[in-house]
C-alpha cells in the first residue's frame, strides 16, 4: 500500500477560541465542503463537539455521480492545539488527517497534514496519479478560499 501525504497552512486572523470553536464542531465541515453530495448522516446537535472516540457518518459523491457512504473517527484531541480524524469506512484504503492550530501575531495558523492511500494496488496508483489527488486538491483549495470568506485573511 502507498500512502501519499499533503500538507495544507493556513493563516487566519482570528482568535484561538474561535477557530477551536468553529473547527471542532463536527457540523461545519458541511460548510467549507464543495459541492459533492456531501451529508453528515450521524445525529448530531449544533452544540456537538468533537471528543476521542466520535463517529461522523457521511454521504458523499466524489466522482461521477457515485455515491458513498464514509465513517470517520476522531482519534485525538488536545484542545487548541490539534485533534486527528480517520477513516474507519469509506473510499480510502487509509486516510489519517491531523489538524493543527498555533497561535501566531493577531491569529492562528492552521496545518492540515493528510495521509492518504488508495486501494485496488497499481490501479489506485494509477487513479491517485490521474484523479484522487486532483481531486483532494480541489477540495481543499475550496476549503482554504471558503475560511478566507468566513475569517478574512492575514
Amino acid at each position: 500500500m502507498r500512502v501519499y501525504t499533503l500538507t495544507f497552512r493556513q493563516n487566519l486572523p482570528i482568535s484561538m477560541e474561535k477557530a477551536w470553536g468553529f473547527f471542532s464542531s463536527p457540523r461545519n465541515l458541511a460548510t467549507i465542503t464543495p459541492a459533492m453530495g456531501f451529508h453528515i448522516t450521524s445525529e448530531l446537535s449544533d452544540k456537538d463537539k468533537m471528543y476521542p472516540g466520535i463517529l461522523i457518518g457521511y454521504k458523499i459523491t466524489p466522482l461521477m455521480g457515485i455515491r458513498m457512504n464514509w465513517l470517520t473517527e476522531i482519534t485525538y484531541i488536545d484542545p487548541h492545539k490539534y485533534f486527528v480524524d480517520e477513516q474507519r469506512a469509506g473510499p480510502f484504503a487509509f486516510w489519517h488527517h491531523q489538524h493543527h492550530f498555533r497561535t501566531i501575531g493577531a491569529g492562528v495558523e492552521m496545518t492540515d497534514i493528510l495521509n492518504y492511500a488508495v486501494p485496488f494496488g497499481p490501479i489506485g496508483r494509477i487513479a491517485n496519479a490521474l484523479i484522487v489527488k486532483k481531486r483532494i486538491l480541489e477540495i481543499f483549495r475550496f476549503r482554504q478560499m471558503k475560511i478566507n470568506q468566513i475569517f478574512g485573511e492575514c
